[in-house]
C-alpha cells in the first residue's frame, strides 16, 4: 500500500542542503506515487535525482515563503482584514473550524490537547457579477453593476501542534501534489495511446472493407476518394502514436514524464500574491474609494488551472463550539 502521507521531510532542512536519506526517500516516493514499475529501469534513480532535488528545493522555498500564522480568534478576526474577508463573522469562522474533518481527526488522536493548533486554511475564491444599490452623495443609485467576491469550500490542511510541524507537513503535501500532477499526465498518455490504437484499428477495418469491394452503386462517386483520405488519416494516427512512444517504451516514457514534472515544479505548483480592494460587504471597489479595504492574500495555483486562497492560521480551541459525535447525535434523535 502506498504510504503517500509518510513524511519525507525532517526537521531543519534548508534549501539546497538535504541529508542523503531525504533525497533517497524522495526518489522512492516519486516512484511509488507514479508508477512503481519504474524500479525495473536500471538508471531510474540517476534520472530522477536532479529532478527530485529541484522539486524539493521549490517546495521548501515556497512553503517557507508563506506568511506567518494568523491568530484566528475573536481579536484576530476583528483586527485582520483577511479573516474578515474569508468569513462573514467570527462565529461562522469558529463553526467552520469546529466542523472541519482534518481538525477533528487531529484532535481525536490527541485527547486533552489544549494549546493552539496550527493549520493551513484553504478556500476557493468566487467572483459573482450582480446588480446592486450604491449611494453617491445624497443620491441612491439602483441597478449598479457590482462584483462580489465570495469564498467557499473552506477547509484546513495539515493541522499540527506547532507552526514548524505544520510547515513540514505542507512541504510533504506540496511534493505529493507534484507527483499527483505527474500521475495525471501519465494516465492521460495511457488513455491517449489507447484511443489512438482504437482509432487505428477502426481505420484499418474501414480501409479493408473498401479495398475488398465494399462500394455502393449509388454512392460510387462519393467513395472514390475515401481510401486515400482514410489512408491519410491512418498515417496521422500512426504519427501521433509514434510521438507517444511505442508500447515497449512505456516505462521509460512514464519515467520521463515524472522527471519532467518534478524538474518543472515552479511551473506545476506556485503561490502568488492576491491583492483585493473590497468594502465590508466584499464588493470590489476602486482603490481610491473611501470604503475600499486593501486585502493581500496568497493564492496557490497549479498547472491544471486549480487555484485556492490560503492563509496559515493559529486556532484557539476554547473558541470553538462543541460538536456532537455521530453516536451522540443519533441517540438524541432516536430518544
Amino acid at each position: 500500500m502506498l504510504r503517500l502521507f509518510q513524511s519525507i521531510f525532517g526537521a531543519g532542512e534548508a534549501q539546497g542542503r538535504y541529508p542523503e536519506s531525504l533525497i533517497e526517500a524522495a526518489i522512492e516516493r516519486a516512484v511509488d506515487g507514479t508508477d512503481p514499475r519504474l524500479r525495473s529501469l536500471p538508471r531510474y534513480r540517476k534520472q530522477l535525482r536532479p529532478a527530485v532535488l529541484q522539486a524539493v528545493d521549490h517546495v521548501v522555498a515556497m512553503v517557507d515563503s508563506f506568511p506567518a500564522a494568523q491568530s484566528a480568534d475573536r481579536n484576530g478576526y476583528g483586527q485582520d482584514l483577511r479573516l474578515a474577508a474569508l468569513f462573514a463573522s467570527a462565529d461562522r469562522m469558529f463553526q467552520v473550524f469546529a466542523a472541519d474533518a482534518a481538525l477533528r481527526e487531529f484532535l481525536a488522536a490527541r485527547p486533552g490537547v489544549t494549546g493552539p493548533v496550527m493549520a493551513l486554511l484553504l478556500a476557493e475564491r468566487v467572483e459573482k457579477h450582480v446588480m446592486g444599490i450604491e449611494m453617491e452623495g445624497e443620491t441612491l443609485h439602483r441597478d449598479v453593476a457590482q462584483v462580489v467576491v465570495n469564498f467557499r469550500g473552506h477547509r484546513l490542511v495539515d493541522p499540527a501542534a506547532s507552526e514548524e510541524k505544520s510547515r513540514r507537513q505542507l512541504k510533504r503535501r506540496a511534493f505529493d501534489h507534484l507527483l499527483s500532477l505527474a500521475l495525471q499526465r501519465i494516465a492521460e498518455v495511457r488513455s491517449e495511446r489507447a484511443d489512438l490504437n482504437h482509432q487505428r484499428a477502426l481505420l484499418r477495418r474501414k480501409l479493408d472493407t473498401l479495398n475488398n469491394g465494399g462500394w455502393g452503386f449509388d454512392e460510387a462517386d462519393k467513395l472514390v476518394d475515401q481510401p486515400a483520405a482514410l489512408q491519410a488519416e491512418l498515417g496521422e494516427t500512426e504519427r501521433q502514436l509514434s510521438a507517444l512512444g511505442a508500447d515497449d517504451r512505456t516505462l521509460q516514457a512514464h519515467l520521463d514524464i515524472t522527471a519532467d514534472s518534478l524538474a518543472g515544479a515552479p511551473q506545476q505548483l506556485w503561490a502568488e500574491d492576491l491583492d483585493l480592494h473590497l468594502d465590508y460587504m466584499n464588493i470590489q471597489r476602486d482603490p481610491a474609494d473611501r470604503s475600499s479595504r486593501h486585502i493581500r492574500l496568497q493564492e496557490l495555483h497549479n498547472a491544471r488551472g486549480r487555484r485556492l486562497v490560503m492563509l496559515p492560521v493559529s486556532i484557539t480551541l476554547g473558541d470553538l463550539p462543541q460538536q456532537d459525535d455521530f453516536f451522540t447525535a443519533a441517540q438524541r434523535l432516536l430518544g
